[in-house]
């Protein structure tokens, strides 16, 4: 069985910080070094919420009772990409295996094509942060075509549950959408 103390002692700092009267920024600096220190090790992501799949799976590892942050691994198999989509909430991305990349898009007001923006790799131990704030809007794929990557995901709010928005790349249109998740049992922190 999979040690998993290292999310368990996470989730009680996150749950510090979402009690503190901490604004966005705050919680986006103090929750990405929380994160950063998670993601810098591999050894406690229990194996069931580490499996790919058809597409990419989305796992709940932990929502906090009042939906104030939630926490789930995503992995990517070989070539999997997201939609073009926004979350509306801000959010904190750590590689944890693997590497991914995310480039930024642009909606058109006008209905024109979605435009590209900045292209990052984000790489095992790496944080980087989203929100509406931010700009909020891209598109994430598995940069490695052999194997799986995986990525620890940390939302202000239950992001299975938030209505959020699918925008099609040729006409900007934006389509509301709820991504649920892909387990139906969460870890157990607590034993």
């Amino acid at each position: 069985m999979t040690d998993i103390t290292r999310l368990r002692d996470f989730v009680k700092a996150m749950t510090a910080l979402a009690d503190s009267d901490a604004d966005e920024g705050q919680l986006l600096a103090r929750g990405r070094a929380l994160l950063a220190d998670l993601v810098r090790h591999d050894d406690w992501l229990p194996d069931e919420f580490a499996l790919p799949g058809p597409t990419y799976r989305q796992y709940l590892l932990h929502c906090d009772p009042a939906e104030r942050f939630s926490v789930v691994s995503f992995v990517w198999g070989p070539g999997q990409v997201t939609p073009v989509h926004d979350h509306t909430v801000w959010g904190l991305v750590g590689m944890l295996r693997g590497e991914e990349v995310s480039t930024l898009m642009l909606p058109a007001a006008d209905g024109g094509p979605v435009q590209t923006g900045q292209v990052d790799h984000l790489r095992a131990g790496e944080v980087v942060a989203v929100s509406p704030s931010l700009h909020d809007v891209h598109v994430v794929s598995n940069a490695l075509a052999d194997r799986s990557s995986i990525s620890i995901h940390v939302y202000g709010g239950n992001i299975g549950r938030i209505r959020r928005h699918m925008f099609d790349p040729a006409t900007s249109l934006a389509t509301p959408f709820v991504s649920g998740y892909s387990n139906h049992v969460v870890p157990n922190l607590w034993e």
